[in-house]
């Protein structure tokens, strides 16, 4: 495994908006001209509108300008596509505007491009650029622009696009800013991906999202390794480092992984696992099931290797505890957790001997040097049995995947935090 994976670059690297404030005054201060990253900005996006395969399905545009740079981007945008003969309209319900974003607005107004005295039909054929307020929202639109988002919703669903940030939306945490936000079917996130964006709140309004690269000098990235959090996508599949075996390799030495999951209450969990776990392309297949279940298994997965089945605990789930001595020996991999069912009831104390032989797995898992992956009730058992501390002390690498509850079970005194705080923490 390479020292960072994904790699700390611009396509990768996820940043709060005072982040990127910082960075574009750091290029302000070095003697960029604002004129020129507003340019490069309203530019980039003006040709990625250009190759919208629905660009045609649209009346034109229909551009929403505020009173920032924002505004700015989005009035770059306007004049290229009527210097490019397409049909173009503005919109600003703004009186006071940013000197730059002013100029702009005039030399529109000079090219005769038709500015909108009242707002626009939220029915309007036009395709919507929304340049409100991009990177710098810190309070509700507004009664009037929230109707006015809505409704376009409503009217004309997918026929929206935003600049940088959907109207409505921090940047930072993707929570509503207001009642509602521009329900974007695009979002042009520019130079980097702000974190909001990628989180789950932020999902419904974003749409898809795309990176407009700016260029940004790669010393700008350079952030200390405890402040940086990397986002991965569905195309970093394909750059992941996949282990190159030797061509003779036999099975054993293609990857050897143990799975842990299911339980008499979750059955399917463990056929899943093994499905996915047999996707991976391992070589040696081994797992330890419920006793309940371990024939089914048999008959749907017949290259696995079956441990023998483990019994079930006092609240239905699978008993750790049952796993034989030198239960790890011989693996690459372990994968623990899914349909892994609790220990105990909540109502019912666990007897003392199931509760040490759960902790006696847990220790010899520490120990355990290599790659464990802790998933969905792996990760409830662990914060019941060990704590977060235990991870700190694992002598292999782990990796944790974490909904909400699991991990405020797992880190109590994070979970307060807004979701990138408390998962960089």
């Amino acid at each position: 495994m390479p020292p960072s994976w994904p790699p700390a670059d611009a396509d990768h690297v996820l940043v709060s908006g005072i982040t990127m404030a910082a960075i574009e005054q750091e290029l302000f201060t070095s003697g960029l001209p604002v004129e020129a990253l507003m340019e490069k900005a309203g530019l980039a996006v003006s040709r990625r509108l250009q190759r919208r395969p629905d660009r045609d399905g649209h009346d034109g545009l229909l551009v929403l300008v505020g009173p920032g740079h924002n505004g700015g981007d989005g009035l770059v945008v306007a004049r290229e596509w009527h210097l490019a003969g397409g049909r173009v309209r503005i919109w600003c319900p703004f009186e006071r505007r940013r000197p730059l974003t002013d100029a702009h607005l005039r030399h529109a107004r000079w090219l005769g491009i038709p500015l909108l005295e009242a707002p626009p039909d939220p029915a309007d054929p036009a395709l919507w650029v929304d340049a409100l307020f991009g990177l710098g929202q810190h309070r509700p639109a507004g009664d009037a622009i929230e109707t006015l988002l809505r409704d376009r919703q409503g009217r004309r669903p997918g026929a929206l696009v935003a600049i940088d940030v959907p109207t409505g939306l921090d940047a930072d945490d993707g929570e509503l800013l207001g009642t509602v936000a521009a329900t974007a079917s695009t979002t042009y996130s520019i130079g980097l991906i702000k974190r909001g964006l990628v989180q789950d709140a932020a999902l419904r309004w974003v749409g898809r999202l795309e990176r407009v690269c700016l260029g940004l000098p790669s010393a700008l990235l350079g952030q200390p390794p405890a402040d940086l959090l990397l986002g991965l996508s569905a195309v970093d599949r394909a750059s992941a480092p996949w282990p190159v075996p030797d061509p003779a390799a036999g099975k054993y030495e293609r990857g050897r992984l143990l799975v842990l999951a299911g339980s008499r209450r979750f059955r399917g969990a463990a056929h899943l696992a093994l499905a996915g776990a047999t996707a991976s392309g391992c070589g040696s297949l081994r797992a330890a099931p419920p006793r309940d279940i371990a024939p089914q298994l048999w008959q749907v997965h017949p290259h696995v290797v079956l441990e023998p089945g483990l019994g079930t605990t006092p609240a239905g789930g699978l008993a750790l505890g049952d796993l034989g001595e030198g239960w790890l020996n011989r693996l690459d991999a372990v994968l623990l957790g899914p349909g892994l069912g609790g220990l105990g009831n909540a109502d019912e104390p666990v007897a003392a001997a199931i509760e040490a032989r759960e902790r006696r797995r847990w220790q010899e898992l520490g120990a355990f040097e290599g790659l464990l992956v802790l998933d969905a009730d792996g990760l409830n058992r662990l914060a019941a049995a060990m704590g977060s501390d235990w991870l700190q002390g694992r002598r292999g690498p782990t990796w944790i995947t974490p909904h909400e509850g699991e991990f405020r079970r797992l880190f109590p005194d994070l979970a307060p935090l807004p979701r990138p705080e408390a998962a960089l923490a």
